[in-house]
């Protein structure tokens, strides 16, 4: 059954279980929309990296703030074509392009993208992009090109937000999911951990989520990586692994139908606790040896990680890609009925 009413006690109240409790719950429902030992595996790539206008206190792809990342503008196409046939060939059913604009601005760039993401879909891949805010006709554009999902993360609770992000409203960010979803794209929208924010900020952040109606087909959970020049790159804590499974497994059960992917933060995580992650309901990962412009475990360790679990990857055998028991749009339609 899903929900779309949830309220803060509720929430805290699935998070503060007793452990054993809460994963028994989070596999139950788990187990109920998906197979259990089944990832999906996404590869991002960075297609335009730096020279961004935000402040996110995060990101070392930001103008404000002194970073060494390697910065570059839109990468040719026959480029990107070859890191996507790549990926395919290393289990990948999900393509993500990202590029640090504050938003797409229509002219040759975004035609080059709208090609770009056409030619990645005839790969028989789902095309997802992560681009900044857009305009209703870009979604659709977006969508009519074959983007399958867009990202928009809201990266953290309406509360705390105002601490992490300055030149753009929270507000901004549920508008613009509000028309990825209206073009027909599927919804991937999740938040990072580890930036000072309280337990009931990151827990804010899941009710926010699971509030929408349908829920975001996907939920990233990403980890601070603390980034030399970031305003974030010093004073942050560590976060806690039972606390990041407690995480995963509260969104499980307010998602019951949400991919729940394991994103930026992983090289920070021990196998243990990725293992702890997948019992708990998280069924997606962000693959390969960078994410945007971050360190990631890369193919291999990945594969040998889900080889001694036991487990196997998403194939194309599994239907959608999305090793979902039935499609997204079938699960929520029915709950929306």
């Amino acid at each position: 059954m899903f929900r779309y009413d949830w309220s803060k006690a509720e929430v805290q109240q699935i998070y503060n279980q007793p452990f054993p409790e809460l994963i028994f719950q989070a596999m139950t429902v788990h187990r109920g929309h998906f197979p259990g030992n089944k990832i999906q595996r996404s590869t991002l790539l960075s297609i335009k990296t730096g020279f961004c206008p935000e402040d996110c206190s995060y990101c070392p792809q930001s103008a404000h703030y002194d970073t060494k990342i390697d910065k570059h503008g839109l990468l040719p196409k026959e480029f990107v074509m070859e890191k996507a046939a790549q990926a395919k060939e290393k289990g990948s059913t999900r393509f993500c392009m990202g590029a640090a604009w504050r938003e797409i601005k229509d002219g040759d760039q975004f035609d080059a993208v709208l090609d770009i993401v056409s030619s990645v879909a005839s790969l028989d891949m789902e095309v997802c992009c992560t681009m900044g805010m857009l305009t209703d006709s870009q979604a659709e554009r977006l969508k009519d090109a074959g983007c399958h999902a867009y990202n928009h993360n809201l990266d953290t609770s309406p509360e705390y937000y105002g601490n992490i992000i300055s030149t753009r409203t929270y507000q901004d960010r549920l508008d613009t999911l509000k028309r990825v979803r209206s073009a027909g794209m599927t919804v991937c929208s999740g938040g990072i951990v580890g930036m000072g924010e309280s337990i009931e900020d990151r827990l804010e952040l899941l009710r926010q989520l699971a509030t929408q109606s349908p829920h975001p087909e996907s939920v990233p959970l990403n980890m601070l990586i603390r980034v030399e020049g970031t305003p974030l790159a010093d004073e942050q804590q560590a976060v806690d692994g039972i606390e990041f499974v407690r995480l995963v497994a509260t969104a499980r059960i307010l998602m019951p139908g949400s991919l729940v992917r394991l994103s930026a933060g992983r090289t920070q995580m021990s196998d243990e606790t990725q293992a702890l992650a997948f019992v708990a309901g998280a069924n997606s990962i962000h693959s390969g040896d960078k994410l945007l412009t971050t360190a990631n475990p890369g193919d291999d360790h990945d594969d040998m990680l889900i080889k001694k679990l036991g487990m196997s990857f998403v194939g194309k055998e599994d239907g959608c890609g999305c090793g979902h028991k039935e499609h997204h749009h079938d699960h929520q339609h029915a709950a929306n009925s």
